[in-house]
């Protein structure tokens, strides 16, 4: 078991010297250093709280549309910043070098083992992966 865990210290620490980390690094620190993402940052969670007030009505809140159009509003801005759009791209980077690295270990120890992912809907549909290959049929 030491030496398990040794290695896994290991792999942390060349995970931490990659290029993924190092670009992912870079931009989070630009995207906090910016005043103008960071005002904007505020702003976003002061009209995503707005909005979320408007939602428990949904379409039939009179400021429902107003509010959403103002958090897209603001998304868009803040998408359209390079140091936004350049620590998405690395988190991105980041996220799929980690579940690359996910999915081979477990795939080590089994091909039917389960691997949390950040999609929305997991690769190749129901069809794949643990107990009888269906959909939620564990």
């Amino acid at each position: 078991m030491a030496v398990l865990l040794t290695n896994a210290y290991e792999l942390g620490d060349m995970i931490n010297q990659s290029v993924e980390v190092a670009e992912f690094l870079y931009w989070k620190q630009r995207v906090e250093m910016n005043n103008d993402v960071q005002r904007l940052v505020n702003e976003f969670a002061r009209k995503k709280e707005l909005f979320e007030e408007t939602e428990r009505f949904g379409h039939y809140h009179p400021d429902y549309h107003a509010a959403k159009d103002a958090v897209i509003n603001i998304q868009q801005q803040l998408d359209a910043i390079e140091e936004v759009s350049q620590y998405k791209q690395a988190e991105s980077a980041l996220d799929t070098l980690l579940q690359q690295l996910s999915e081979t270990i477990a795939y080590a120890v089994s091909d039917t083992i389960k691997v949390p992912s950040n999609d929305a809907e997991p690769k190749g549909g129901c069809s794949t992966g643990g107990c009888s290959g269906g959909c939620g049929s564990c």
